[in-house]
């Protein structure tokens, strides 16, 4: 499938998607994030894929919904009805990132904001160049956070912290994000797209549905108390057991080798 604003490449069982507006700092509109959809339906489809990692063309990794979208024009009688396109769009989105078959990588390169902050903090891991930023700019022009904005910021920063974000829309930057623990890490923009090929390769050869399993852990850990989380640590252990990889990993301890993951 041919697309227009973003482009899709899978090579040795990494899926890289690079959101291409970079004119609009490849913010989205309707159209683009159809195409995110349909492409992230091809991710899905593709059993030779085991990651996918998502960044951004030119300066920025995604500037969240393109104000310049006749859907967010005003019109004579009253504004538009914006929480009908987060409905639609974002958050089929950020709940398809957040429970893909596959581990997600979210290589910001530049700017995140809005609803494109949500889009990378949805992914499994967080990485950023140095130079890039995060924005929560919603208050900017009147508006509430949205796309999980608050739901992120709050569980992976707490509460004073999401507060102080979302009110003074202020640039938090690589360094700093990665220090509150926003993201997994940070890197020096000379070395940022050799360093998230390594990353990706090294994702891609561990054991893939036992990665998606620790992903399902740690979001339910929050809501769970100790007895619950026990029991659903022993229910994806089991099933861990009955698989490949699992047979592969232990045979590669017993003979003191490198396992070979294939996923299954």
């Amino acid at each position: 499938m041919n697309f227009q604003n973003l482009s899709l490449v899978v090579q040795e069982e990494v899926a890289r998607i690079t959101l291409n507006r970079p004119d609009r700092l490849n913010s989205l509109d309707g159209n683009s994030m159809v195409e995110l959809s349909r492409a992230l339906d091809q991710v899905e489809a593709s059993p030779d894929v085991r990651v996918l990692t998502l960044t951004g063309a030119g300066r920025a990794f995604c500037a969240g919904q393109d104000l310049a979208d006749p859907a967010m024009q005003i019109g004579e009688e009253r504004g538009p009805d914006i929480g009908a396109i987060v409905e639609q769009h974002f958050k089929p989105l950020v709940l398809r990132l957040q429970n893909l078959r596959v581990p997600t990588i979210a290589a910001v390169n530049g700017l995140a904001a809005g609803g494109g902050a949500s889009l990378a903090l949805a992914c499994d891991l967080v990485v950023a160049a140095r130079s890039a930023y995060f924005l929560q700019a919603f208050s900017r022009i009147g508006l509430t956070p949205d796309t999980g904005s608050t739901w992120f910021l709050t569980h992976k920063v707490g509460t004073a912290r999401a507060i102080g974000l979302t009110y003074l829309a202020e640039k938090l930057s690589a360094t700093k994000a990665a220090e509150w623990g926003l993201i997994w890490d940070v890197i020096d923009d000379d070395s940022f797209e050799s360093s998230i090929a390594q990353l990706s390769a090294q994702v891609a050869s561990l054991p893939t549905t036992a990665l998606v399993r620790t992903r399902a852990l740690v979001h339910a850990a929050t809501g769970h108390t100790l007895e619950q989380q026990l029991a659903m640590e022993a229910t994806f252990i089991r099933e861990m057991g009955w698989r490949k990889d699992y047979r592969e990993g232990l045979a590669a301890f017993n003979e003191k080798r490198a396992p070979k993951f294939t996923g299954e």
